[in-house]
C-alpha cells in the first residue's frame, strides 16, 4: 500500500494537551489502516509552540526529530533536543515538547499500543 502525501489528513490542534499555539498533525494513514498503533504521523510545531505534558499508559510513543530544535520534558526532566534525536515514552511515563528555536520543529510520531497476549 502506498499513501501519497496529498491523500493524508492534516489537522490543526489548538493548545494541544494544554500546550501553547497551534500544532499541525499530518496523519500518515487513516484509523482503519492502523494495526497495533494509535497514531502514525508527522507533527510540525512553529516557533514557540508546544504540546503539553501527558502520560502514556499501555502504549509507547516514539518521537523522531527531523528538523529544528526544542526542549522536551522526559518524565520530569527537561532536556534539549535537535534533528536526529529520538524520544521514547511509555509504561506510564510522561512527556511534553516545545519548539524553542526560530524554525519549525518537525518530528515523526508513532504510538504503539500494548496488547495483552491472546487479545488480538
Amino acid at each position: 500500500m502506498i499513501v501519497h502525501r496529498s491523500e493524508m489528513k492534516v489537522e490543526q490542534k489548538e493548545r494541544m494537551r494544554g500546550g501553547e499555539g497551534t500544532v499541525f498533525l499530518t496523519h500518515f494513514v487513516g484509523e482503519n489502516t492502523q494495526k497495533n498503533t494509535r497514531l502514525a504521523g508527522e507533527f510540525t510545531l512553529p516557533p514557540g509552540t508546544s504540546i503539553g505534558i501527558h502520560r502514556h499508559d499501555k502504549e509507547t510513543e516514539y518521537f523522531i526529530f527531523l528538523e529544528g530544535t526544542g526542549t522536551v520534558t522526559d518524565n520530569g526532566a527537561e532536556r534539549p533536543i535537535q534533528k536526529g534525536d529520538v524520544m521514547i515514552t511509555g509504561n506510564g511515563a510522561s512527556h511534553s515538547v516545545k519548539n524553542t528555536g526560530s524554525l519549525p520543529l518537525i518530528f515523526t510520531a508513532l504510538i504503539v499500543t500494548h496488547e495483552a497476549p491472546g487479545s488480538a
